[in-house]
């Protein structure tokens, strides 16, 4: 089995030799998925993994811009329509330097899998751009956006591709696009999610990504009988998905103690309450400032600068920054301080070499695939509501964003159960969001 699985990631590695993460993330699920495969009659000679892992587009364009000064700028924009098997593409866009094709390919091959789960006919796309939004001012942004929509929007519609936000994108970038999409198609439709409550968005969709990361580990403690109330929680990242990570800990009765950005993370060992939590989203959202200054609000806090979070010792930890960002050596720290769940609110935040660690100690190990496919899954409910016309209360959403969590939770059992009761979460997450997919896939033929 070791042996077609190296075969597959040699024939995807000659295609794709400089694509780092998209590699790592085809890597993971081909150890779940191929040994699955090679059990299923169906799937036999039908090369289902191998095309999955091939865009059906992938699309580059230039994105000029004019800043405040009139200078001329030129950023590269992206689109990888990944799989619509089962239903149009969906995935964000991320505005941030680090954007390459390699990190929206491994974005929207995960996307096709998180999608999969939620139950929503959803395929999977990524896009963004490699533009900076720090330290712009709101008049460049719109004009960067209008000018990225003003590509983008031949290749985008409600029943062909419905982008979102996600890093870099936020209301206000939404709003940019959005309305260049209208002027452009002169139609008003629900072609991205995450937009304004009183122009189509849907409530609960800016919590959702960190309240369901949440929900996901709360349905892991609750295999063991056990829950949130009183655990010592470690947040990392500071952004959207960390907020409300943190807001919903605390609504469950936990106590999280960090948070962090770039420049390192606060430790906070009274633990971050709902006010000193309104003070870091005035912080991140409107002045965004840095999270070092939460010491200068609450000096009995500590920063400890350039350090992520993972040395403070945690019954339960949420990755909610970005990919890559607890190694190996973090996740045996973790495991020796007494860590009993690691529930990712980002995509792909824990290293090949963390997730093996977790694995060897047993514990709790959600991936980002299926613990933050809250995100998603209330943008596909924002979508109905558009097509609907119709707009569902905040507890109807969150009711349920609840339930697509638990339904996610039971097929990563279904398919990671193993003989002595521990659950591979991530070999779960990966057949169950495969299967679903293939399946489609064989029925549509070969296209």
């Amino acid at each position: 089995m070791q042996a077609k699985i190296d075969a597959f990631m040699e024939e995807v590695r000659a295609r794709n030799a400089h694509e780092p993460e998209f590699l790592q993330a085809v890597q993971e699920v081909a150890e779940t998925v191929i040994p699955y495969i090679a059990t299923k009659e169906i799937y036999n000679g039908k090369n289902i993994l191998l095309r999955m892992v091939e865009p059906e587009r992938a699309i580059m364009f230039r994105v000029p811009w004019v800043d405040d000064k009139g200078e001329i700028h030129v950023n590269r924009g992206y689109r990888i329509q990944m799989n619509s098997a089962i239903g149009p593409y969906k995935g964000g866009l991320r505005f941030h330097p680090s954007v390459n094709l390699s990190i929206l390919k491994f974005l929207a091959f995960e996307q096709v899998f998180k999608n999969s789960l939620t139950t929503l006919p959803m395929g999977g796309g990524k896009g963004g751009s490699d533009f900076d939004p720090k330290g712009k001012s709101d008049d460049e942004i719109m004009r960067f956006c209008h000018s990225f929509m003003s590509e983008l929007y031949r290749h985008i519609g409600p029943n062909t591709d419905i982008p979102a936000g996600d890093i870099g994108v936020g209301g206000r970038e939404i709003g940019f696009l959005f309305g260049m999409y209208r002027k452009m198609r002169n139609e008003f439709t629900g072609v991205l999610t995450g937009k304004g409550i009183t122009w189509g968005g849907s409530l609960i969709r800016p919590e959702a990504t960190g309240y369901g990361t949440v929900y996901f580990a709360e349905n892991m403690l609750e295999t063991k009988g056990d829950s949130f109330d009183g655990k010592v929680v470690v947040i990392s990242g500071s952004g959207n998905v960390a907020q409300y990570a943190a807001e919903k800990s605390m609504q469950e009765g936990a106590k999280v103690v960090t948070l962090s950005d770039s420049s390192g993370y606060v430790y906070d060992k009274d633990g971050i309450d709902a006010d000193k939590l309104a003070f870091v989203m005035e912080l991140k959202n409107e002045r965004r400032g840095r999270i070092s200054e939460y010491v200068n609000k609450y000096p009995s806090a500590e920063f400890h600068k350039g350090k992520t979070p993972w040395e403070v010792k945690c019954d339960i930890a949420l990755p909610c920054a970005t990919q890559n960002e607890l190694n190996g050596d973090d996740a045996k720290t973790l495991v020796a301080n007494g860590c009993i769940c690691v529930s990712e609110g980002a995509n792909m935040p824990s290293t090949h070499e963390a997730i093996a660690v977790f694995h060897k100690a047993k514990i709790f190990f959600a991936p980002g695939k299926a613990s933050n496919a809250g995100g998603v899954a209330t943008s596909g409910l924002e979508m109905t509501q558009n097509s609907l016309r119709y707009k569902w209360t905040r507890e109807e959403v969150d009711e349920k964003l609840r339930q697509i969590m638990k339904e996610i939770h039971s097929a990563c059992l279904e398919y990671g159960t193993d003989n002595d009761g521990y659950v591979d979460y991530v070999r779960g997450a990966n057949i169950a969001g495969f299967v679903k997919v293939a399946d489609a896939m064989i029925a549509q033929g070969v296209i």
